[in-house]
């Protein structure tokens, strides 16, 4: 009896250890070692550096606070912004708490623009927190606010702006959306260059 249970296993037993060795070893290794050869930059996680240092991802949000600066939508993300604790807040439509954040973030982008619509996307969170993305329309919404800190012409802003404004995939798959960390990128390095 005892012979006939060890047969029986004997296949289920090499059978999980060839499969955790092909899919948990093996598998991942190559998906891994194609991932640099292919897209290096993007297997490491699209890291931009600055003099050497990195300063950010093109995947992640980060807090900009300063009017200097566009801002990224809000983050639910641990204390903000915090991709080691990704995730959104979980407040449903009929909370009391997120009514009050979402009323007080109005009220607050209604102080620089107070005849615009303010966009879904500047007071509303991602399901990550850390979607470094926003819309055309809320980048332009901040216009007005970032030329008057920077001293920067509205129009040419509006042009960095729509240069910075990345398309859908083949023309579908996605909508238009504007990198907040490239963009401000952008604009340190336009705010750097000597004036004529």
């Amino acid at each position: 009896m005892s012979r006939d249970i060890l047969s029986s296993l004997r296949p289920a037993l090499v059978m999980t250890l060839l499969f955790a060795l092909l899919l948990g070893l093996a598998y991942p290794l190559a998906i891994t070692g194609v991932g640099q050869l292919v897209f290096p930059r993007q297997a490491n996680g699209s890291l931009i550096t600055d003099k050497g240092k990195v300063v950010g991802s093109e995947l992640l949000a980060q807090g900009f606070v300063s009017d200097r600066y566009f801002h990224p939508r809000p983050s639910a993300a641990g204390k903000g912004y915090d991709p080691l604790a990704s995730g959104g807040s979980n407040l449903g439509p009929a909370s009391q708490a997120l009514h009050d954040r979402v009323a007080g973030d109005i009220k607050a982008l209604k102080a620089s623009a107070p005849e615009a619509r303010v966009p879904l996307d500047l007071v509303t969170a991602s399901a990550s927190g850390l979607d470094p993305d926003i819309t055309p329309e809320a980048a332009l919404y901040q216009l007005s606010r970032v030329a008057r800190a920077r001293g920067i012409g509205e129009d040419r802003l509006r042009m960095m702006v729509k240069d910075a404004t990345a398309h859908p995939l083949l023309g579908f798959l996605g909508e238009d959306r504007v990198n907040v960390l490239m963009l401000n990128r952008q604009l340190d390095a336009e705010s750097a260059k000597p004036s004529r």
